[in-house]
């Protein structure tokens, strides 16, 4: 059973139990015997095991002792019985199935400080509560850290786990998150990265480009890729779009110098008019200054000239 529920056990355990009929010295050793048999007999004894022998055994007996000679027999014919019983049971299942069963309960423990615990709780006991009502699960507490989560679904599980993980956590310099922004500020957006835990992008650090407004990057709700560049002596977290966004293309191969792709800037990446109208300026001559260099046309001579 514990196989076919993906249970990883290290060896396949078979019991039997046996039975006594004894009359002065003679005797009948049963084997897997019934409840008839375990009423009027003289023994009921249990006998559990691997391949490699016996792990477990239990005895309740009715006489006022057994010999030797009564109890090798007993548990050589328990050894044939259980081998019996572990041959038909890795005919119809080798090993344990890969993946644990849909319906097999789950427990995962968890190891967090012991400082930690009030904040997986919270007040009055609200934090538990809502991860429990929310995943389906039960959780118990111990004293040294120990966080045993028990439930049906994987699922229901994974996310508890990940719900306490995410609570314990502690914001790592380093570390690239995606957050949730919290707040928008004329000097930057803090961006919420672990729950509970926020820090600020400066706007300086929203974006590769320059960013003149910092809600022409990002608004209320968003979710953005951000760095852990700093905690300062007092806890304050300082992250960083841009450092993320930087990362994020050398890992594609990309170039990262420059103004910025398409999207970092904060007008899309768009020219402004003054910018192309200086660039037409510098083709071909063409506009005002660049005429002066092909001549004048009332005079015959180049403006400028000396004589």
């Amino acid at each position: 059973a514990l196989m076919d529920a993906g249970v990883p056990i290290k060896e396949p355990v078979a019991g039997v139990a046996m039975g006594l009929i004894k009359e002065g010295d003679r005797f009948v050793v049963l084997t897997d015997i019934q409840g008839v048999e375990d009423f009027y007999g003289d023994m009921d004894f249990k006998v559990a095991g691997t391949r490699a022998g016996v792990t477990a055994i239990q005895m309740d007996i009715k006489t006022t002792g057994l010999d030797r000679a009564v109890m090798s027999h007993a548990l050589e014919q328990a050894r044939k019985a259980r081998l019996a019983i572990l041959d038909k049971m890795l005919e119809t299942i080798p090993e344990p199935r890969p993946e644990l069963s849909p319906y097999a309960p789950r427990i995962v423990i968890l190891h967090i400080d012991p400082d930690k615990i009030r904040e997986v709780i919270g007040p009055g006991g609200r934090v538990i509560n809502r991860i429990i009502a929310e995943t389906g699960t039960e959780i118990d507490i111990e004293d040294d850290g120990r966080v045993f989560v028990a439930g049906v679904s994987r699922e229901g599980t994974e996310r508890a786990v990940k719900m306490i993980e995410d609570i314990t956590r502690e914001v790592e310099v380093g570390k690239i998150y995606r957050g949730r922004v919290t707040r928008v500020t004329p000097f930057g957006a803090f961006v919420e990265v672990l729950p509970g835990k926020e820090g600020l992008v400066h706007i300086s650090k929203l974006a590769l480009g320059r960013v003149e407004r910092t809600e022409d990057v990002c608004k209320v709700g968003d979710e953005i890729l951000v760095k852990c560049t700093d905690i300062d002596s007092l806890g304050r977290v300082n992250l960083s779009r841009r450092e993320a966004l930087e990362e994020e293309r050398r890992a594609r191969g990309e170039a990262v110098s420059g103004g910025g792709r398409p999207g970092d800037r904060p007008d899309g990446g768009r020219r402004s008019k003054r910018s192309r109208g200086s660039r037409r300026r510098g083709k071909g001559g063409k506009g005002g200054s660049g005429r002066g260099d092909r001549g004048g046309r009332g005079n015959g001579s180049p403006r400028g000239s000396g004589s």
